[in-house]
């Protein structure tokens, strides 16, 4: 047992001084191991081999196999070391860290426990170095903290006293399973007729509203929608971080600030939302509604700027009562008299996603809100629901037929009879 743990540590022994004269290098040399990954790798397998060679000759503990210790050291400069690997693996969809000793990832919406093993102190330097090129902060004035890594992933952290121990880490990955419509058709998340409504529906202007729960797809289906925006539109993008990635000619991409130490100086999603209608928008997209930015953007949607945005809901139902409420939290002379109109106005089709158990996305409805309200109550029409675990035809029929006619679509072709 002792030989064991003996044998265990000489390989960690080795790596550490390599990594030491690698970082020794690195700073004589005045680079940046992120951005020049080439010039670092060169000046990693330089070290590991000369270090081989001095071990053949001199009493030094052995390294792992050549590539073993090359990756392990480049993770471990240029990467975000024992994370590293998970976030090169494409089946990795999400990382979260509870303490030191347990890290998660999840596969296809399944979670496992790793073997991973980190330390307190090495758990802050990664979090530290994935907010190096973030610009924003985390610490006791201000807990908690949203950000993008390079790759296009989001962060979120919270550290005590907020968590009772230890540092709560969670990345959630950018991983681009599609990029439009068609491609979420082939991945079975839906059926081909839907596919090519909503195509026709984000052409033809319609406002789309897109819920579900957490890990739904919610930012993929928004990416793909906005795949089908005509060309020559100009579309002014608000998020709290940076997720959305629009392949599309004209776009200006907002995203929140945190305040500064002093506490001045945030920009929150409300501002940006009031600020993209001074931009010469075609169409607005908000990255997703939580709080009081959902009365800008309803005001937004109904002086006639198409736009779509994303909402925590488990049911289209759902998301249209919330997008009612959520209003309400902007102030005392906001009420439901002039929410609910204003939301059945605005709002012409709810897209609603879950992830299921056997870990697939799909969409379980989509809903038309034709404008018409009773009671506080806003009326919806079905144009595909599930039944039997299959998405089908409804008997509803969306609001704007001549809007899909100008832009020259036929709902009889699109949808058939009902």
């Amino acid at each position: 047992m002792a030989g064991s743990a003996i044998a265990a540590t000489v390989p960690v022994e080795a790596l550490a001084a390599v990594e030491d004269e690698v970082r020794e290098r690195v700073r004589a040399r005045g680079l940046d191991p992120v951005a020049d990954r080439g010039v670092l790798r060169d000046i990693v397998v330089g070290a590991v081999a000369e270090y081989d060679e001095r071990a053949l000759v001199e009493a030094l503990p052995q390294l792992p196999p050549r590539a073993e210790a090359v990756r392990a050291i480049m993770d471990a400069v240029g990467g975000f070391g024992p994370l590293q690997r998970f976030l090169d693996d494409p089946q990795v969809e999400e990382i979260w860290i509870n303490s030191p000793g347990q890290v998660f990832v999840a596969r296809k919406g399944v979670a496992d426990l790793t073997t991973t093993i980190l330390t307190a102190d090495g758990v802050r330097d990664l979090v530290e170095r994935m907010l190096k090129s973030s610009g924003r902060r985390v610490d006791l004035s201000s807990p908690f903290v949203d950000a993008a890594l390079s790759d296009g992933s989001r962060l979120h952290v919270v550290i005590p006293d907020i968590s009772r121990h230890h540092w709560l880490v969670n990345i959630r990955k950018f991983i681009v399973a599609a990029d439009k419509l068609a491609d979420l058709v082939d991945l079975g998340t839906l059926t081909s007729q839907a596919g090519k409504f909503l195509e026709a529906a984000v052409a033809s202007g319609l406002n789309i509203l897109v819920a579900g729960g957490t890990q739904s797809g919610k930012t993929t289906m928004l990416n793909c929608l906005a795949s089908a925006i005509p060309p020559r539109e100009r579309v002014v993008t608000c998020e709290e971080v940076f997720e959305l990635r629009l392949n599309l000619r004209d776009v200006a991409s907002m995203q929140c600030r945190q305040p500064s130490l002093e506490g001045t100086g945030e920009i929150p999603l409300r501002r940006l939302i009031r600020e993209a209608l001074r931009m010469r928008p075609s169409r607005i997209i908000v990255g997703e509604v939580r709080q009081a930015e959902s009365l800008d953007l309803l005001i937004a949607l109904n002086s006639g700027l198409p736009g779509m945005c994303t909402v925590h809901a488990n049911s289209a139902r759902e998301a249209i009562i919330k997008m009612c409420t959520l209003p309400l939290l902007a102030g005392e002379n906001v009420g439901s008299r002039f929410v609910v109109p204003t939301v059945a106005a605005a709002i012409d089709l709810v897209v609603h996603l879950a992830l299921e158990r056997d870990g697939d996305r799909r969409v379980r409805e989509i809903v038309a809100v034709p404008g018409r309200t009773e009671h506080d109550v806003i009326e919806t029409s079905d144009l595909f629901l599930t039944r039997d675990g299959r998405l089908i035809r409804g008997s509803g029929f969306p609001p704007f037929e001549d809007q899909f006619a100008r832009a020259g679509y036929e709902l009889a072709d699109l949808l058939g009879g009902g």
